[in-house]
């Protein structure tokens, strides 16, 4: 099998791109707040591309995700079809923000080319969206790295032994 044929599977599709919109937002948020701190337009642009990418790259990781739900959920054990139950619960609940990033990035790309006073104000949102996807992209992160790896599972509280030697 070669790469091609992998990228034609939803679920190697799905594991390729599920870090753009984690590290896309976290790393457009750092260049939005430097840029801002500069008041660099140039910095703002490079910085509101960055948001938009990680925005828009929501959707090929939901829909790629959607699409390998069921392959997965018949190779996980009980306690991975659960926390795969919940990662997609959590996408489908949350994917909107992103979406919504995407728009407002989108829009402080666009809008100071006619309304220059605009560009600080809608960078500023961006980068309280940015900070906002990313901490949802961790939230949904969380259930799907339990799905096939059980070292991130919580671990159960064993019920306490009596002390042997207290007896």
């Amino acid at each position: 099998m070669t790469e091609l044929d992998l990228l034609k599977q939803p679920e190697y599709l799905h594991v390729a791109l599920n870090h753009l919109p984690i590290y896309g937002t976290i790393l457009g948020a750092l260049a939005l707040a430097i840029s801002i701190m500069l008041r660099s337009r140039a910095a703002q642009i490079t910085a509101l591309v960055i948001a938009l990418i990680a925005g828009v790259s929501a959707y090929p990781v939901l829909v790629s995700g959607q699409k390998a739900y069921k392959t997965i959920r018949n190779l996980s054990d009980d306690a991975g079809a659960e926390a795969l139950d919940e990662h997609m619960d959590r996408a489908e609940k949350t994917v909107n923000a992103f979406y919504l990033l995407a728009l407002v990035a989108l829009a402080g790309l666009l809008v100071p080319i006619k309304w220059p006073k605009m560009g600080f104000p809608l960078a500023t949102a961006t980068l309280v969206l940015s900070l906002l996807c990313f901490g949802l992209s961790i939230y949904i992160a969380e259930e799907g790295g339990q799905v096939r790896h059980t070292e991130f599972r919580p671990k159960e509280t064993l019920p306490s032994q009596p002390d042997q030697q207290n007896q």
